[in-house]
């Protein structure tokens, strides 16, 4: 039945893929995309809720006290495609919309259980890492017991039709500093401090930085920036930016803590006045054991237990893993879904297989469906 329901909605699915692909829009702009998934999914009959002051828009099927919901990114990336500057959906955000509305429409037709809610999230600004806090301030999520998540996997990760039961994501920060002083003459370098040198020593001190070493982790500085044209004035001012990952939240706090700690010694050594700032967060996931199972059982439903991989271990950032973080509650694990994605995530021209999609959708179904009927069991 699940198979007949899929090719029932393939057309309309088509049709949706490609009008957000062809309609990208970026982080906290997402206007019309909100205004057409609303219009599709009322014209379908659901009950949709939007919001005044945001982008983004969820629906619920169902008033049970069991709540089961699935989250998907709607923005873009902005970036040169031929040349040109432009919206781009080239971290596959359209195909998960597109699995989101997929899973509506079969969900629909399979039923949710009388003492089951179903949450299907349409979450703004995940590029940004800003969407997830956004939308748990809301409210949003308070309320759910298993949430699931879904993202294209690159051919580095998995092959096509090879699908994971989670993705563990690292956890990411960006330090923006600023060293403050005075030029100098370049005669008269024991007037001031030079923040060339400040900045080298700098990232010598990061460099020195361990944490444990059975953890993947990194700390290092992307941005260097003192100096003018001028060959003799020693620059007192400087601006740097910091990279730092974790592939967990723990060590992520041991990471940060001794950043903080170099840079205030590297200032007190040059007598220096260093300002800095966290100027983007993600957290690193958060996997609950049963929805990870439920979700593997689901893979192997849909595809076979041949393409079922283990938890696939990536250091990019998902601001998916929030929802956990800020609410610990939740069980939750993200979908990795392998499409023949090359040459990358976020490269101009990414091209995934389009089939994958309704494969996604019945893996997501299945999970769906799969939660209710432990839940009930458990009544």
């Amino acid at each position: 039945m699940m198979k007949t329901t899929l090719k029932e909605i393939q057309r309309i699915v088509e049709e949706v893929f490609t009008h957000l692909h062809n309609n990208p829009e970026i982080s906290w702009e997402e206007e019309e995309t909100t205004k057409y998934l609303q219009r599709l999914l009322e014209n379908e009959g659901f009950e949709v809720t939007t919001f005044d002051d945001s982008t983004g828009l969820v629906v619920t099927v169902g008033t049970g006290e069991h709540c089961v919901a699935l989250r998907t990114d709607i923005d873009a990336l902005w970036q040169e495609v031929d040349g040109v500057y432009q919206a781009n959906h080239s971290c596959g955000h359209d195909a998960h919309m597109t699995m989101a509305v997929g899973s509506l429409l079969v969900l629909r037709k399979f039923g949710i259980p009388e003492n089951g809610r179903l949450k299907v999230i349409f979450q703004p600004a995940e590029e940004k890492g800003t969407g997830a806090l956004a939308f748990i301030e809301k409210g949003v999520v308070d309320d759910v017991d298993y949430l699931y998540g879904v993202h294209l996997r690159p051919i580095q990760d998995i092959g096509h039709g090879y699908s994971s039961p989670a993705t563990l994501h690292g956890s990411g920060k960006m330090i923006a500093g600023k060293i403050n002083g005075s030029d100098l003459h370049a005669a008269r370098p024991h007037l001031g401090h030079n923040a060339i040198e400040v900045m080298a020593q700098l990232v010598q001190a990061i460099n020195a930085i361990h944490v444990d070493p059975m953890v993947p982790h990194s700390a290092k500085m992307t941005k260097f920036e003192a100096g003018g044209e001028s060959a003799n004035i020693i620059p007192g001012n400087g601006v740097f930016t910091l990279d730092v990952r974790a592939q967990t939240n723990e060590v992520m706090e041991k990471l940060v803590s001794q950043v903080k700690s170099k840079i205030d010694s590297v200032a007190e050594m040059f007598d220096a006045k260093i300002d800095y700032e966290i100027t983007a967060e993600i957290a690193a996931a958060e996997v609950d054991e049963n929805a990870q199972e439920i979700m593997a059982q689901s893979i192997r439903d849909t595809v076979g237990e041949a393409f079922l991989v283990p938890p696939i271990v990536s250091p990019g950032g998902e601001d998916f893993h929030y929802y956990t973080l800020k609410r610990p509650n939740i069980k939750a694990t993200m979908l990795g879904l392998g499409c023949d994605l090359s040459p990358g995530l976020h490269h101009p021209k990414m091209t995934f297989n389009h089939d994958s999609i309704l494969t996604g959708i019945e893996i997501l179904s299945r999970s769906v469906l799969r939660t209710f009927e432990e839940l009930e069991n458990k009544q």
